[in-house]
């Protein structure tokens, strides 16, 4: 199918889908659950989403997906039982250890939270699914009994603390997971890195602008203190050379992918005096004259329709999303 009508399809299935779907307001009144419970499920991707018809809008939910959900064996329990965060003292019941084991394995990365709270003295209070520390009691039992392996000793020995890197790559993984923008995908990944480490990674300041507006909210926590918008901040940032560079790969190959596949316009230059033009295309203005004599559209201009193309010479879709090999 020609290039250009899979991504008119798209624009119309994405078109349809948000007329036949509800306000995220609206479809937790419908799941009878809360507005936290509800952006959990978004983030776990047990609830799909739609984008808005406008950027400024919040996503929706389609009407068919929260039929689906009413529609499963338990409703609303099992919804609510999949959704059910714990804390370290309710987290090592589950486990069947003492608090202090419990976040021993944490911190040594065997398993990660997936919200955080800031209490009344500033310190990090992390939250896990128990649907997860259910599966770690079933199928890590070795971890629950006897001494810890040699390389979780370590781990801990050195004084690092895995929880704010699980947190971090899980919220990431969920950004990306939830668009088809290459440039969303990018943005992600440049969430978490500090601005010295994007400007590297980044040079072009009109990529970087576009990563900016297209950032992710990786949490909704607003402390109003200095000190804990520090805290926050910290858990914003990737931490460590080795997750840096992580994220940094997955920068770079976003790219890639979205420079292929969605080139940015870029702004209009500024008019060169009259008589500065160079030998060999530039006219009036520093327009670049076609053959013809006519000069090249720049991005923004009207621009004149394509000639007709049989369909069949087109290269597939995928061709054109694919990331280039380096």
């Amino acid at each position: 199918m020609p290039v250009g009508l899979v991504r008119t399809e798209k624009a119309c299935t994405r078109e349809r889908d948000a007329v036949e779907a509800v306000p995220m307001g609206e479809a937790h009144r419908m799941l009878g659950i809360r507005p936290r419970e509800l952006e959990l499920a978004v983030e776990l991707g047990a609830l799909a989403t739609v984008a808005p018809r406008r950027e400024s809008h919040r996503r929706r939910v389609p009407v068919a997906e929260l039929a689906r959900v009413r529609a499963e064996e338990g409703f609303p329990a099992t919804l609510r039982e999949r959704l059910r965060l714990v804390g370290a003292r309710e987290g090592a019941g589950l486990l069947g250890v003492t608090a202090v084991r419990f976040t021993r394995l944490a911190r040594a990365g065997c398993f990660g939270p997936v919200r955080f709270s800031l209490n009344r003295y500033r310190a990090v209070v992390w939250f896990y699914l128990a649907s997860e520390l259910r599966d770690i009691a079933e199928h890590q039992s070795a971890l629950l009994r006897g001494p810890l392996p040699e390389g979780l000793l370590r781990i801990l020995a050195e004084g690092e603390d895995w929880r704010p890197r699980h947190w971090r790559n899980r919220r990431i993984a969920q950004a990306v997971r939830r668009t088809d923008d290459p440039w969303a995908a990018a943005a992600a990944h440049a969430a978490v890195l500090t601005p010295e480490v994007l400007e590297e990674a980044v040079p072009d300041p009109v990529e970087r602008a576009r990563l900016a507006r297209l950032r992710p909210e990786l949490t909704t926590a607003r402390p109003e203190s200095f000190a804990a918008r520090r805290v926050v901040r910290g858990l914003l940032t990737a931490d460590g050379e080795e997750e840096v560079l992580w994220h940094r790969l997955g920068l770079t190959l976003a790219l890639s992918t979205a420079r292929s596949a969605r080139p940015l316009c870029r702004p209009e230059r500024e008019p060169r005096p009259a008589g500065s033009e160079e030998a060999g295309g530039a006219g009036r203005g520093g327009s670049v004259l076609l053959p013809s004599g006519e000069p090249l559209p720049r991005c923004g201009d009207r621009q004149p329709p394509p000639p007709a193309v049989d369909p069949s010479s087109r290269e597939p879709a995928a061709a054109v999303r694919a990331a280039p090999r380096r």
